[in-house]
């Protein structure tokens, strides 16, 4: 493994490494840690070793081969908010810093959930009543709702395989392809959205699911509250969780966060995140994120039942949704999920929740991450 840049950084094996330094590699803020003590994770620690794990291809592997063959950086098992199980590999470390992905997206549904309890916008709103320079391009229809959704209008391509497509453009105004660069790219994530001009369907046609529609969310929220996202992050999700250390996000050149995959933290603060949700929102006697909006999101409606399963990502969760940015496997099950193997495991019939941080050789390798649900639903319901 040669020196890691921003030329190479997404290379397997470099991203084991790389995706620990994010914050080295690409332009970033930090969403501070309050000054208090971190909430408490009391551990009673167990030997997982004895689990047994029917692969896709119907191979028995233990849990230690299963960890290995879908190369996992760190795995924690919370039950009833105890720490059961906490490892690392690749040298990351307990306070290590990982690259989310879209888990980042979970986090920007649930501050989302904040500001519309507190009367900041209607999520039926237009986007463009906040962002107008989006109303002549393919966002002119699009709901806040919408965008969280991904039922939106907008054409975009998320073919992580497709080095060329739209994700990949777009990640570039952040500096994560610069080969994409050239004296004609966009310089802002706002004049990336400005350049989509077409639509694929009608709103709420379809789930279809887009990057884009997070970063348009981000926009809507800074200019609704005439705040920095980092710092909404900050004052009404991150310092809530009372996490033990601060967390990163990218950022462009404007400053505003890359909110469809940027941040980064280590996977005991996203553990303390997904008990929370597991917790209706609430976390150490604090009503962080109403219970109606997890409500909302976690039990959905047929039409989003039937939009999803119309979808690509139908086979993978059947009968589920997608909902404000999580993936809802069935009302007692959901998870965050982010390319190259990140997920949060939230399950509320066991009370467990699993954090895997990951470095998969390929983005959206389908069996790794089929083999991934598969350990962590096996996992959830032997501890």
């Amino acid at each position: 493994m040669g020196k890691i840049n921003t030329e190479n950084w997404l290379e397997s094996p470099n991203n084991k490494e790389s995706f620990q330094k994010v914050e080295s590699l690409f332009e970033s803020v930090r969403i501070k840690r309050n000054s208090q003590e971190p909430s408490r994770l009391s551990q009673n620690l167990k030997s997982l070793d004895s689990i047994q794990i029917q692969d896709m291809e119907g191979q028995n592997q233990t849990f230690q081969e299963m960890l290995t063959s879908t190369h996992t950086d760190a795995f924690l098992v919370l039950k009833d908010g105890e720490i059961l199980f906490e490892e690392y590999f690749n040298g990351m470390k307990l306070d290590s810093f990982h690259l989310m992905n879209s888990i980042t997206k979970s986090f920007v549904g649930m501050l989302v959930g904040v500001l519309a309890d507190k009367g900041i916008f209607d999520i039926t709103e237009k986007v463009t009543k906040y962002v107008p320079e989006l109303s002549e391009g393919s966002f002119s229809d699009t709901t806040i709702q919408s965008a969280l959704d991904m039922t939106s209008a907008v054409k975009f391509e998320e073919d992580y395989d497709d080095p060329l497509c739209d994700f990949w453009k777009e990640s570039a105004v952040v500096g994560w392809r610069p080969d994409l660069v050239d004296e004609n790219s966009p310089s802002s994530l706002l004049d990336f959205a400005m350049s989509l001009k077409d639509k694929e369907q009608e709103e709420v046609g379809g789930y279809h699911y887009r990057s884009v529609l997070t970063n348009v969310i981000a926009m809507v929220v800074e200019r609704a509250t005439n705040e920095n996202l980092k710092d909404l992050l900050e004052k009404y999700i991150w310092q809530k969780l009372k996490t033990e250390q601060d967390a990163v996000i990218v950022v462009d050149k404007e400053g505003l966060p890359f909110a469809g995959a940027g941040m980064n933290a280590c996977a005991r603060d996203l553990a303390r995140f997904g008990q929370m949700i597991l917790n209706d929102g609430a976390h150490e006697g604090e009503q962080i994120v109403s219970k109606e909006w997890i409500d909302s999101t976690r039990k959905g409606d047929d039409g989003y039942k039937e939009r999803f399963a119309r979808s690509d990502h139908g086979e993978m969760l059947p009968g589920g949704h997608y909902k404000n940015y999580m993936w809802v496997a069935n009302p007692e099950e959901m998870m965050c999920i982010g390319i190259y193997g990140q997920t949060i495991h939230i399950n509320r019939n066991t009370g467990v929740v699993i954090v895997k941080f990951s470095s998969f050789p390929e983005p959206a390798e389908e069996l790794m991450f089929a083999n991934s649900f598969v350990l962590l639903a096996t996992v959830s319901n032997s501890v």
